[in-house]
C-alpha cells in the first residue's frame, strides 16, 4: 500500500520515469515526456530540468529557486526563440509565490506555469442575524 506525501506526492517508486529519472509527481513526468517530444520534433532546444538560480537581494543570499524545466521555445520570436522557465505546479505554496516574485525582481525572469488547474474555495456565506 502506497503512502502519499504532504501534497499528494506520490511514493518515489511510483514516480521514476523510463530514463531513471526521479520526478516530485506523475505530471511533472509527464510534461518531462512531452518536452521530450517537442524538443525531438524541433519546436524546442536547449532542454534541461531542475536549473537553479540565486535569489540574492542587496547583497543578502535569500535562497534560491529551482527550475523544473528550462528551454528555448523555437516557436517564438522569429530568430533564435525565446528562453523559457517553466515550473508544474500542483499546490502553489507561500515560499514558491514568494519565489516566482523575486525571479522577476531578481532577474527580470516571469515563471511559466503548467500543472493541474487550482481549484477555487468557497467561501461560506455568513448569515445575517
Amino acid at each position: 500500500m502506497s503512502r502519499y506525501g504532504k501534497y499528494g506526492v506520490a511514493p518515489k517508486v511510483e514516480r521514476t520515469s523510463r530514463e531513471g529519472i526521479v520526478f516530485d509527481s506523475k505530471g511533472e513526468l509527464s510534461r518531462w515526456e512531452e518536452l521530450r517530444l517537442l524538443e525531438r520534433a524541433g519546436e524546442v532546444s536547449e532542454l534541461r530540468r531542475q536549473v537553479k538560480y540565486p535569489l540574492v537581494v542587496n547583497g543578502v543570499d535569500l535562497g534560491s529557486y529551482v527550475a523544473d524545466f528550462v528551454y528555448v521555445d523555437e516557436r517564438t520570436l522569429l530568430v533564435g526563440g525565446r528562453q523559457v522557465v517553466e515550473d508544474f505546479k500542483g499546490v502553489r505554496t507561500p515560499a514558491y509565490r514568494l519565489k516566482k516574485k523575486l525571479m522577476l525582481a531578481i532577474h527580470g525572469i516571469e515563471i511559466f506555469e503548467t500543472g493541474a488547474p487550482q481549484r477555487r474555495t468557497r467561501r461560506k456565506r455568513r448569515e445575517n442575524r
